[in-house]
């Protein structure tokens, strides 16, 4: 069975940190590149970043860039999303996902990528 799970998820306090990790099983995902998307209530599924699948590029949402890093470990088929300087605004189900993105363009399309995982709820607090 292919799948992502996330873990990490939690409560923080805002100008907090968290560490998302999403490991895959049932294949490897080392030729594809990874994402982390996110989804508050009622709105859409929103691009955070992506890393290719060397790690040696990555590309980030306008709102997270110098908060957020993503990183992946290819021989752990795990990809990370540090968060740092938490704000309200981050408070979402964040999901992880793999696909095979030819075009940077590409990148924070959600109908781009292959495998989601079910996601962890990230809640900041003022």
């Amino acid at each position: 069975q292919v799948q992502l799970v996330e873990s990490g998820g939690g409560l923080v306090q805002a100008g907090g940190s968290l560490r998302l990790s999403c490991e895959a099983s049932g294949r490897t995902f080392s030729d594809r590149a990874m994402a982390w998307f996110r989804q508050a209530p009622g709105k859409e599924r929103e691009f955070v970043a992506q890393v290719t699948w060397s790690g040696g590029i990555t590309y980030y949402a306008d709102s997270v860039r110098g908060r957020f890093t993503i990183s992946r470990d290819n021989a752990k088929n795990t990809v990370y999303l540090r968060m740092n300087s938490l704000e309200c605004e981050d408070t979402a189900v964040y999901y992880c996902a793999a696909g095979r993105i030819a075009f940077r363009d590409d990148a924070a399309s959600p109908n781009k990528y292959n495998y989601w995982g079910q996601g962890t709820q990230v809640t900041v607090s003022s």
